[in-house]
C-alpha cells in the first residue's frame, strides 16, 4: 500500500519487494520491548500528538499574532508550556515527520532523509515501539507522508503512526480544506481502544497546506488585510499577497477548531489530565523563501505541551532551543522506555523532561544553546532527480548554513517550475514580475542560486536577506559557527561529511513522478505537478537570472 497519491512504477515495485523482505527480517530480529503487565500499578500517560501541516512561528495568538485566532493552541500553552524556539530539522513533510518519529537527524535516516521515500526498514518509530509495549495507537488525517512505508512482519504495510482512522468526514468551510473530520475520527479511536490501556494518537491536520480557496480569509473569516502589518521584504506587498496570507490564517483557525474538539473529547473521556498533549507543525508556511528552505520562516514552528502530571508551574514560556529529534526521547521516557529498550536506533535528541519539571521560564538548560538542521532531496525538478543538500546551525542569534551543491537550483530548475516551492498567488506574482524585468532582486532571494555559505543575524535582519558570510566583521563568528556545525555532524556520522553524500540522491523517489526533469525537458511529457502550476514553469530559452536579455 502506498501512502500518498501515486503508485510506484515497475522499478519501485521491485525495490519494494526487496525492502519489504528486509523490513520483515529486521522487525523479527529487533529487540521487542516488554509488554505492559495486565494490571499495571501506575498506568503510563496517554500521548496526543497534534501536528499541523505547514504552519510557521509565530502564527498563533498565544505568540501575540493578531491576525490568527487560536484559542485551543492558546489553552494548551496556558495550561502547559509555550515554546518560543522550536525548530524542525528538515522543512518538508516526510523527512520532518521521520525526525519526530525516530528522534534522529535526517542524515542518520538513510532514505528517510528525503521527501517521498521508500521508508527504510531499520528505523522503528516511537509509535511502533509503544504499540509493542501495549499502547493503543492510531492516527487521523496525515500521518507519516508522503512516501511508501514498506512492509513489516507478515507482509502488511508498516503502521508508522498506528492504524488509520479516517472514515469520518465533514463539510469543509472552504474548498481548500480537507473533508477529514479529525475530531470525529479521534472519537472513534477513543471508543474502540481498550479502556485499561494507555494510548498514543497522532492527530495530523492537512491544514494550512495548500491549495487555498482564494479570498476565504477575508470573505469567510472576516479578516482585515491591514491587520497583517509589515510583510517580509522578499514578498511583494500587494492585496493579492495579503489575501494569500489571510487564506493561510483561515486554514490555521480551522485546524485549531478541530483541536478544541479533540481537547473536549479528552475531557469527556476523563483522560485530559492523564494525557501528554503536544501541538506543533511539521514545517513552515507554504510560501516562497519559507517551506522547503533553511530560512527562519521555514524551520521555526509553533510548539505547546500540556501535561498536568509532568509540567511544573504551567503557563511558563520557554526560550530554550527545541528540535523535533527531542520528541521521541521525551515520549519514550514518559512511557518508561529508552531507545534501547524500545528497540529503536540511538536518539540524536534529548528528553524535554528537565524543562517540563523545572520551575523557571526563559532559558533553562545550558546545553540547549544551539541546534543543527539540514536537508537532502525534497520535491523533484532537477536533472537526475538530484536534491539540494544543506547543513546548518543556529546559535547566539545567528543562522549559518552550508550549501553543498551551489551550482544546483535550490528550489528546483526554472524550466520545471521551481517545484520545491508550492504554487501560490505569491509565488506567481514574483515570477511574473521577474519575467517583466521588475524586481529581479526579489526573484533572486526566493528562487535564485545560493552561495556556498550563508550567515544571518536575526536581531538586525529578521527577514534573513543580508548574507554576512563575506563580512569581515563577522569572520570570527563565522568560524565559530562553521566549527560547531562540523563537530556536530562529525559526532553524528553524517555521510555528507564523509564524502558519501551521493547516497541520498541514489535513493529512489516513491512515486510516478520519478525522473520528472528528463520526462518534462527531454521527452516533452505532460507530467502533472499538482502542487505547482504549469504557469510557474519558465519558457525554454528564457534566462530568469538575466530577464532583461532576450
Amino acid at each position: 500500500m502506498m501512502i500518498g497519491t501515486n503508485k510506484p512504477r515497475s522499478l519501485a515495485r521491485r525495490l519494494l519487494v526487496a525492502t519489504s523482505t528486509a523490513a520483515a527480517l529486521a522487525d523479527a530480529a529487533a529487540p521487542l520491548p516488554a509488554p505492559l503487565p495486565a494490571t499495571a500499578p501506575t498506568r503510563p500517560p496517554n500521548i496526543l500528538f497534534c501536528i499541523a501541516d505547514d504552519q510557521s512561528f509565530p502564527h498563533a495568538s498565544a505568540y501575540g499574532c493578531t491576525w490568527v485566532n487560536t484559542p485551543a493552541f492558546d489553552q494548551v500553552a496556558r495550561e502547559g508550556l509555550l515554546f518560543r524556539r522550536a525548530y524542525t530539522p528538515n522543512a518538508k513533510c516526510a523527512p520532518a515527520r521521520a525526525n519526530i518519529l525516530t528522534g534522529r537527524q535526517s542524515w542518520q535516516l538513510g532514505a528517510a532523509a528525503n521527501h517521498c521515500p521508500f521508508y527504510p526498514p531499520g528505523y522503528r518509530t516511537f509509535m511502533e515501539a509503544l504499540a509493542l509495549r501495549g499502547y493503543a495507537t492510531g492516527f487521523t488525517g496525515k500521518g507519516w507522508a508522503p512516501g511508501d512505508p514498506g512492509a513489516g512482519a507478515g507482509g502488511k504495510p508498516r503502521e508508522l503512526t498506528g492504524p488509520e482512522f479516517n472514515a469520518r468526514e465533514l463539510a469543509p468551510p472552504a474548498s481548500g480544506i480537507s473533508k477529514t473530520d479529525y475530531a470525529a475520527n479521534f472519537a472513534d479511536f477513543l471508543a474502540r481502544r481498550p479502556a485499561a490501556r494507555p494510548f498514543c494518537f497522532w492527530l495530523g491536520a492537512r491544514e494550512p497546506h495548500r491549495p487555498y480557496e482564494a479570498g476565504a480569509g477575508r470573505r469567510l473569516g472576516g479578516k482585515n488585510p491591514d491587520a497583517l502589518g509589515r510583510l517580509p521584504v522578499f514578498w511583494p506587498d500587494t492585496g493579492a499577497v495579503r489575501d494569500d496570507m489571510l487564506d493561510y490564517a483561515f486554514e490555521i483557525e480551522h485546524w485549531d477548531a478541530q483541536l478544541a474538539r479533540a481537547l473536549a473529547l479528552l475531557e469527556q473521556a476523563g483522560e485530559l489530565d492523564n494525557t501528554i498533549i503536544v501541538v506543533t507543525s511539521d514545517n513552515g508556511m507554504p510560501f516562497p523563501r519559507a517551506k522547503g528552505t533553511t530560512y527562519e520562516l521555514s524551520l521555526h514552528v509553533p510548539l505547546a505541551i500540556r501535561w498536568p502530571a509532568g509540567v511544573t508551574r504551567p503557563g511558563r514560556v520557554v526560550e530554550d532551543f527545541v528540535s523535533f529529534v527531542d520528541f521521541a526521547p521525551t515520549i519514550l521516557e514518559a512511557a518508561g522506555l529508552t531507545a534501547e529498550t524500545a528497540g529503536m536506533e540511538p536518539f540524536a535528541g534529548r528528553s524535554l523532561f528537565p524543562i517540563l519539571r523545572d520551575t523557571h521560564q526563559g532559558k533553562i538548560a545550558s546545553y540547549r544553546e544551539s541546534l543543527v538542521f539540514g536537508q537532502e532531496r525534497h520535491d523533484l525538478g532537477r536533472p537526475g532527480d538530484a536534491g539540494y543538500p544543506v547543513r546548518g546551525c543556529i546559535q547566539d542569534g545567528l543562522l549559518y548554513f552550508r550549501n553543498f551543491e551551489p551550482s544546483r537550483w535550490p528550489m528546483c530548475d526554472p524550466i520545471t517550475g521551481y517545484l520545491n516551492t508550492d504554487g501560490s498567488p505569491t509565488k506567481t506574482l514574483i515570477l511574473v514580475e521577474n519575467r517583466r524585468g521588475l524586481n529581479h532582486w526579489r526573484w533572486d532571494l526566493n528562487f535564485g542560486r545560493r552561495p556556498p555559505e550563508e550567515l544571518y543575524d536575526f536581531a538586525r535582519d529578521p527577514d534573513c536577506v543580508n548574507n554576512l558570510a563575506g563580512d569581515t566583521a563577522y569572520a570570527g563568528k563565522m568560524r565559530a559557527m562553521r566549527a560547531l556545525l562540523h563537530a556536530e555532524l562529525t559526532r553524528q556520522q553524517d555521510p555528507r561529511l564523509e564524502g558519501r553524500g551521493g547516497e541520498f540522491d541514489a535513493h529512489p523517489y516513491a512515486s510516478r513522478a520519478r525522473g520528472l526533469y528528463g520526462r518534462i525537458v527531454e521527452k516533452h511529457e505532460r507530467v502533472p505537478t499538482p502542487w505547482a502550476g504549469d504557469d510557474d514553469r519558465e519558457a525554454p530559452g528564457f534566462d530568469p537570472e538575466r530577464p532583461g536579455v532576450r
